[in-house]
């Protein structure tokens, strides 16, 4: 029984937690020479030979975010053309592919959200991951997770105490993501709804209560019913 899975973004944050939790499956981190996911012949040839079951997609641009607004080109090529591209040839030659998007994607107003609730990004790095979504979503053997997390532990000096979503650490979402290898469409992953602030004081007691005054929507939390229901 094939078992191997290829892991994009080996060398991200949640690549390396992921990469000490044991399982029955073996994950393989091709390097950014060896798998280029601007390269359509070079992703088609590397998949080709080593036959993977399932790509893990964790690569793309992330922070700082206002990279999106300035390197729009950048963030355009490695989330949305390199993530079609995976797409492309996983459709090929029949391979699942399981991609991380972001809750952001989702407006942030009224908060609950459910994965077949409407969309609407608001910041660029939502639409690029928004815009690989779409690749995505045209495959049907396919997983789109939709994740809030963060690193362990906390690293910022102030959180904000006047915006709900659902912060899970990267070692917890690592053993979710073995759970739910076999699902596919949309899957909402994130931990219980409370503001920043909240979870992140409950960590470090010395973290800073601020509040967005517009430059972070209010209510981006989602709806786990879907999440728990499996787990």
């Amino acid at each position: 029984m094939n078992k191997k899975i290829i892991v994009t973004g080996g060398t991200g944050r949640f690549a390396k937690t992921l990469r000490k939790v044991k399982s029955n499956y073996k994950l393989v981190y091709p390097s950014k020479r060896k798998l280029d996911i601007t390269n359509y012949k070079n992703i088609k040839s590397y998949l080709k030979k080593n036959k993977p079951k399932i790509v893990l997609h964790l690569a793309g641009l992330s922070r700082p975010m206002n990279t999106h607004d300035k390197n729009i080109s950048k963030s355009i090529i490695l989330n949305i053309i390199g993530t079609a591209n995976l797409v492309r040839v996983c459709s090929e030659l029949k391979v699942k592919i399981i991609y991380f998007s972001t809750s952001y994607v989702y407006p942030g107003t009224k908060g609950n959200y459910r994965e077949n609730d409407p969309v609407l990004p608001w910041n660029n790095y939502a639409w690029s991951k928004l815009g690989g979504e779409c690749a995505v979503q045209m495959y049907k053997n396919s997983l789109i997770l939709r994740v809030c997390m963060t690193e362990k532990p906390f690293v910022h000096k102030k959180a904000f105490s006047n915006v709900k979503l659902n912060f899970i650490f990267h070692d917890e979402i690592a053993k979710i993501l073995f759970k739910v290898l076999n699902k596919k469409g949309i899957l909402n992953i994130g931990g219980n709804t409370r503001t920043v602030f909240d979870f992140a004081k409950s960590y470090n007691k010395k973290v800073k209560s601020i509040k967005s005054k517009g430059d972070f929507p209010l209510n981006p939390y989602m709806n786990l019913s879907k999440l728990k229901k499996i787990l």
